[in-house]
């Protein structure tokens, strides 16, 4: 590897002449939640001793905290705020979709449960191209034919039967009082519900309980009500109460309005599944994340292993030369992603061989310190913005020393925008998180390959990173992120911040973010937050970088183990309502 060039003169003397080298804002600020200033952010989090909630709605982290005053546990208070999001937070929050959950336990026994959606029996590979092979535009992300069998429940019920103290109609409850006395809106709430009106409309074949004919305003009380009978059938009668039986009925009816392809045999045939966790150690941590069919685990060991040896806490947070390396590093490990990852239950994925160090040490060795690598394709298309990031992600700790990370999806903002008739609530467009055609990105810029080819019941490759972080064998650190591809880069470098730049919890996550996805070949950078400075920048650019603003990148909910043994919660508060909680 080469050594690190002096800038020369005239590069330096740009930034003093006021030189502007900032990218288009690539997405229209009307639609992001506005900045906080850096100076209002709290500079530490929420502590307490006794437990921990963090979540992306104040009234989600409020019953999570209530499930732990009366008794319950980490994972009580996880199946709670589940639901409780469900119904608070609907653009992301469901019971329509699916996601990932890392636990682990006082005795340090850990686990991951996959309850990602699944493709219909009679979904095939080619279902979104035309008779000349070319992608059908949005068919993939909007109406019924984007929707995969709906993974939530069933992974709540696991996931509560193995490992829950409460009783499952106790944890289930305050969902269904949030649903059916109602709840005051907020801004974020507001935003979203009147945004997406009209699309309602046009996609569905009934009147959604959301659209009215004037705007939502903040504090108006809202109610759903079909959805607090959804939830008091599966209260009742468990997984019955929601892959058989009314409900089940409501969904397959649903799906025959709109030529969608869910059976009421795919719902009874689905099954969460248990999986072993992803462990990778770095220095004296050890990182505990989801395996396939999530990306996470495996990017994030990449990245960890790639980034030891380089000395990342001398060089200084926001350094050139650290963003240089990590977007590098990123660079190689999205390549990774695209070319070898997928459902394991399908596909051979070469976890080990991705993992070892030797291999590490290999993809790092064409790495210079001044230039910047040439992403070797280039995608088809152009992508401008990564625009949805209505994923939700939540952690949990209890006073035993219980945690979990759950990070649960319905893709897009309100998923494929369709509303189950009669059961209210959305359904999911994951298939869009196929490789719908090899090589073509989906709605977050990623391209896929071979490995990641839409199969009947199979499940979609992802980026949901939820994950526990232990040092010298105890637990250290729960968190995750919304964000679609930028997931992983946030996790990643939220963690980093801890643990090389000496940060408490609230500070990482208020920290500055980039992203890089090897396609396309761009830095993201965050332009309002803890602006990069302008020399940085340069030296990016000089190195061959081409930078582009990106205003919404994660949003990292998360807990911090401190040494004096109290939690510290930090929610991710600049573009969201997300609150931390404790007692």
């Amino acid at each position: 590897m080469k050594k690190l060039n002096i800038k020369n003169i005239f590069f330096i003397l740009l930034v003093f002449i006021g030189v502007s080298c900032e990218s288009e804002t690539s997405e229209d600020s009307s639609e992001q939640t506005p900045e906080k200033d850096e100076k209002e952010l709290p500079q530490e989090g929420v502590i307490a001793q006794n437990g921990m909630v963090v979540s992306d709605h104040p009234l989600a982290t409020q019953v999570g905290v209530e499930i732990l005053r009366k008794g319950g546990n980490a994972i009580d208070a996880s199946v709670a705020t589940f639901f409780a999001l469900a119904v608070v937070f609907p653009q992301a929050g469901n019971i329509g979709g699916g996601g990932f959950a890392v636990y682990r336990l006082k005795d340090g026994q850990t686990g991951t449960l996959d309850f990602r959606e699944k493709a219909a029996a009679t979904a095939h590979r080619d279902m979104f191209l035309d008779e000349k092979g070319q992608v059908k535009a949005n068919r993939s992300l909007a109406g019924h034919l984007a929707v995969g069998i709906p993974g939530s429940p069933d992974g709540m019920l696991k996931l509560h039967e193995k490992l829950g103290k409460l009783s499952w109609a106790e944890v289930l409850q305050p969902a269904i009082d949030l649903a059916e006395k109602g709840h005051k809106l907020t801004p974020v709430q507001v935003k979203q519900i009147n945004r997406f009106q009209d699309t309602f409309d046009s996609i569905n074949h009934h009147k959604v309980h959301l659209v009215k004919n004037s705007d939502w305003k903040v504090g108006e009380t809202i109610y759903f009500k079909d959805l607090g009978q959804t939830l008091i059938r599966l209260r009742d009668k468990k997984r019955a109460g929601f892959y058989d039986g009314e409900t089940a009925d409501l969904i397959v009816q649903e799906m025959h309005k709109g030529n969608g392809l869910i059976t009421k045999e795919d719902l009874q045939n689905y099954q969460s599944v248990w999986r072993e966790p992803l462990q990778v150690n770095y220095k004296n941590y050890q990182l505990i994340s989801m395996p396939p069919p999530s990306s996470g685990g495996i990017v994030l060991g990449q990245l960890l292993l790639g980034i030891e040896e380089f000395p990342i806490r001398e060089w200084g947070y926001r350094n050139t030369q650290t963003i240089h390396i990590m977007t590098e590093l990123l660079r190689r490990a999205y390549a990774d992603r695209a070319t070898h990852l997928g459902d394991p239950d399908f596909v051979n994925v070469p976890t080990e061989m991705l993992l070892d160090k030797d291999y590490i040490t290999e993809r790092k060795q064409n790495i210079d310190f001044n230039v910047k690598t040439l992403s070797e394709a280039i995608k088809e298309g152009e992508v401008l913005s990564i625009e949805s990031f209505e994923t939700t992600h939540f952690s949990v700790t209890d006073k035993e020393g219980n945690a979990v990370a759950i990070t649960t999806t319905l893709n897009g903002y309100f998923g494929s925008k369709v509303e189950v008739e009669g059961a209210g609530f959305f359904l999911n467009n994951e298939m869009d998180d196929f490789s719908i055609k090899p090589g073509h990105p989906n709605q977050f810029g990623l391209v896929g390959g071979e490995a990641n080819a839409i199969a009947p019941q199979k499940r979609m490759l992802s980026s949901m990173t939820p994950t526990i972080l232990e040092k010298d064998g105890q637990l250290f650190m729960v968190l995750g992120s919304p964000g679609g591809s930028t997931i992983i880069t946030s996790v990643f470098q939220t963690m980093l911040n801890v643990i090389e730049h000496d940060m408490n919890m609230q500070q990482a996550v208020n920290a500055y973010r980039f992203h890089h996805q090897w396609l396309p070949d761009n830095i993201f950078i965050e332009p309002n937050v803890n602006e990069l400075d302008s020399l940085v920048k340069l030296e990016l650019e000089d190195m061959g970088h081409l930078l582009q603003d990106l205003s919404q990148m994660g949003k990292v909910n998360s807990i911090l183990v401190r040494p004096d043994g109290k939690y510290e919660g930090a929610a991710d508060i600049r573009r969201s309502e997300a609150t931390a909680e404790g007692f």
